[in-house]
């Protein structure tokens, strides 16, 4: 099995119909198209592993994490207002989390290092914004509002140095969660 492999179990089956009918589409990796595969998607099983997915094309537009589990009228559920037309596996990480918050864009302002979950960053950080960010370790979500509520944000290895220039204009990050191996 290849490197890449070993770091990307995970299965998820997408139906065109509520309830697990109509024609399906399986997927073990990322898939920045589905509307090639599938006319519409209404609901999906998670049979392994954790996803992100997205509601427009090339992982855009709002972003809905998926888990080990069955989602048999996801749209309802989750409060989706349009059809998954993407998806991305996200990877098994062990290991340390790690990631730096600031304040303001381009890593300005106030900065705090995070390596655990924070349920809100105003109670613990005196902090009022997050605008950019580093991950240096680990697969993290954001979340607009506190207590991991509101839209997310999925976050992999990498510097961030504007969310706005990601299409996230106006949205604030209260709280962040790591994303654990407990996906499984």
């Amino acid at each position: 099995m290849s490197n890449t492999g070993m770091n990307m179990r995970g299965k998820i089956t997408f139906y065109e119909e509520k309830n697990f009918q109509g024609r399906s589409y399986e997927c073990m990796s990322d898939c920045s198209d589905m509307t090639s595969s599938l006319n519409r998607c209404q609901s999906c099983r998670v049979e392994s592993g954790c996803f992100m997915v997205y509601d427009r094309s090339n992982y855009m537009g709002n972003q809905y994490f998926m888990r080990r589990g069955e989602y048999s009228d996801y749209m309802s559920m989750m409060g989706m207002r349009d059809c998954i037309k993407s998806c991305r596996m996200i990877p098994m990480h062990r290991g340390q989390f790690r990631m730096k918050i600031y304040e303001r864009e381009n890593f300005g302002g106030q900065m705090n290092e995070l390596m655990d979950d924070c349920d809100n960053i105003q109670d613990r950080y005196r902090m009022s914004d997050c605008q950019s960010c580093n991950v240096m370790d680990g697969h993290w979500l954001m979340y607009e509002q506190p207590h991991f509520r509101g839209k997310m944000m999925y976050m992999r290895p990498g510097e961030y140095k504007s969310f706005r220039d990601m299409g996230m204009s106006g949205q604030r990050f209260m709280s962040m969660r790591r994303i654990t191996d407990s996906c499984n």
